[in-house]
């Protein structure tokens, strides 16, 4: 090979080499766009969800909100009447002591997030301000069920157990569910004042409805901050979610 042709077969060669590593990046490229766009389609199916859980969340806490703020105003009523005022309605007062009674604990919908903490995925989540505003609610999540706690151990002790040994039970029960169902169960028994004589003598049942309003104004402090870190965070998720469209 004269030098002339070594030189022209040598530079082709080395175009060849340059083609190919062109192609490779190129390639690596595409798939590297392919594997981004991938990621930010779950992303954005992960952020979806977890938006449809904290509007049923919202939802769920407006109800609890409202149960609880008259189980308050309840609570206040009955502690009148141990301090003297006259009962007018026994049937009306039986019934101010149901929604205390029967309280309930509040269970978040949080599938979505809980999926990403235990398979490992939370760092799917790209936007750093949503994944801390998601933590914080789970924190926030927890420390109000630690509360839910301590409000449930309070009405055992103070307002269950007072309740079960001092009073049959039947008439009250018997009572509210005849006026429930408008007269299609329970019996309407006439409830009379000697029956509450035990029932207004108990500082242990008059303390549980003290706690009740204190332990419920609590709760309700922590429930509507929950509420409002959720509506924020919906509103990063908007915002997020905007940058695709």
């Amino acid at each position: 090979m004269t030098e002339n042709k070594f030189s022209k077969y040598l530079l082709y060669a080395l175009g060849e080499i340059v083609l190919v590593v062109i192609g490779i990046l190129v390639a690596l490229y595409i798939n590297n766009q392919n594997d981004i766009h991938k990621d930010r389609v779950r992303e954005l199916s992960y952020l979806e969800n977890i938006k449809a859980d904290l509007k049923l969340n919202i939802v769920e806490m407006d109800k609890f909100l409202a149960v609880r703020n008259k189980n308050i105003q309840s609570a206040a009523k009955i502690l009148e009447h141990f301090d003297g005022k006259p009962i007018e309605d026994y049937t009306a007062f039986n019934q101010l002591g149901v929604g205390i009674y029967n309280w309930q604990k509040f269970y978040m919908s949080n599938k979505t997030f809980q999926e990403l903490v235990n398979s490992g995925n939370l760092a799917a989540i790209s936007n750093v301000s949503i994944k801390n505003q998601l933590l914080d609610i789970d924190g926030l999540y927890i420390k109000m069920k630690s509360e839910e706690d301590h409000y449930r151990f309070d009405t055992e002790k103070l307002i269950y157990e007072p309740l079960y040994e001092m009073m049959d039970l039947n008439p009250l029960v018997q009572n509210y569910t005849f006026q429930a169902s408008n007269g299609q169960s329970g019996r309407d028994v006439e409830l009379t004042p000697e029956y509450f004589n035990a029932y207004f003598k108990s500082t242990k049942l008059k303390n549980g409805f003290v706690m009740t309003i204190l332990e419920l104004e609590t709760m309700n402090g922590q429930m509507q901050q929950l509420k409002d870190q959720s509506e924020a965070l919906i509103v990063s998720i908007d915002e997020e979610m905007k940058v695709d469209r």
